[in-house]
């Protein structure tokens, strides 16, 4: 009994300190500018949440606020189940400076109950769970889960530069991944073609990628193509896609990749190897400022000059780096955070671990992209390079 009573008395003393308001209250405040939090835990808003809430568990609450909103004068509106953690959780932003935040009485039992707006939930408990750690980012959340879960990456290559990008994008939710790749598995692949098992040597790289990308995350939808990426197919397999990334090993594939990209208005992500260096950077069509793979390589040098893997070597780690590089900027794309790789060069010296950047700007007269630019079909592509060959 005197435990009640100690709760109680608690409870009355926050409602003098905390001012609450109606659920319909709420919403009006909402409308006028005020910031709503559903202060419930993950799993408790798979049932759904206010409409236009933001979903901020109050384990992490002071953790993450001054992220969602710095300024302590914009007025809040918290809500939890009942009632009785927004008021707890209303005191805690008090105490951080935060001098306009009410209590939403009754909580989202009232809130359902007087049949105001409810948003369902996009993520149930599984995905909730799945991705606990990224949704805390305020610049993720369940909205932006929903845009990884929405996005479609096509993947040229399911080697040493698609694999590492591949499991992190699968892991972080993307909802379809394509992957286009007409080799088989081999052993001396395996120090860097890290999505492959020594038991899956000559499996073709797009069954073995699909069988480890879907034992990581089965949520996931795995698109094959076991083809070679040709003029005549190039558009049929990027089109219907969010971008794209690069991790082909030949000057042909890049420069159809290249002109399908600029077509399909689709971003490129770049990543290039060779023996202990790496490049990186994402030439992106929608943009006017962006300079296209053309703006750096305006004619395909000859084979001797850009030898591939097999006949150069590379430092197995090296593609695990720039593949986690493409990874970080198609999230960032899909998300809509951060400043993406458009108009610079990223050069990574592994044996010195140097990163160094320079500046790409568009060039006018570029033959892909510049102002006088003639797109010939897919076909001159394949012809230039087997000219530069």
């Amino acid at each position: 009994m005197s435990e009640s009573l100690n709760r109680d008395a608690w409870l009355d003393a926050l409602r003098r300190q905390i001012p609450e308001i109606t659920p319909a209250q709420a919403l009006t405040a909402h409308a006028q500018g005020a910031l709503l939090i559903d202060v419930r835990e993950d799993a408790e808003r798979t049932a759904g949440l206010p409409a236009n809430a933001l979903g901020l568990s109050r384990s992490f609450l002071e953790l993450r606020i001054e992220q969602v909103e710095a300024n302590r004068d914009r007025p809040m509106a918290l809500l939890c189940g009942s009632g009785q953690r927004s008021l707890l959780a209303a005191e805690s932003l008090q105490r951080m400076g935060y001098r306009k935040v009410t209590s939403v009485a009754g909580g989202f039992a009232r809130w359902k109950a007087e049949g105001l707006p409810i948003t369902q939930a996009t993520l149930d408990g599984d995905a909730i769970e799945r991705y606990a750690r990224q949704l805390r980012l305020a610049q993720v959340g369940e909205g932006g889960q929903a845009l990884l879960g929405n996005a479609k990456v096509v993947m040229l290559g399911a080697g040493g530069l698609g694999s590492p990008a591949a499991l992190y994008l699968a892991a972080a939710g993307v909802g379809q991944l394509t992957l286009i790749d007409d080799d088989v598995v081999e052993r001396s692949n395996l120090h860097r073609q890290v999505l492959h098992a020594d038991a899956r040597v000559g499996m073709a790289k797009t069954d073995s990628a699909r069988m480890a990308l879907l034992a990581l995350n089965p949520r996931i939808n795995v698109i094959t193509h076991f083809e070679r990426l040709q003029a005549d197919n190039v558009e049929r397999l990027l089109a219907g896609h969010d971008l794209l990334i690069d991790g082909a090993d030949n000057f042909p594939a890049r420069y159809l990749l290249t002109a399908a990209s600029i077509r399909l208005k689709l971003p490129m992500i770049y990543g290039a190897v060779e023996r202990f260096s790496g490049q990186l950077s994402v030439f992106d069509p929608r943009r006017d400022d962006s300079p296209c793979y053309r703006c750096l390589f305006p004619s395909p040098p000859a084979a001797a000059d850009a030898p591939n893997c097999s006949d150069a070597g590379v430092l197995g780690v090296l593609p695990g780096i720039i593949g986690l590089l493409q990874a970080t900027e198609a999230l960032k794309l899909i998300l809509g955070v951060g400043e993406s790789m458009v108009g610079r060069l990223l050069n990574v010296d592994a044996l010195d671990m140097r990163f160094s950047e320079i500046r790409l700007p568009r060039d006018p007269h570029c033959p892909g992209c510049g102002r006088a630019a003639a797109f010939n079909g897919y076909e001159d592509m394949a012809r230039l390079c087997a000219a530069a060959g």
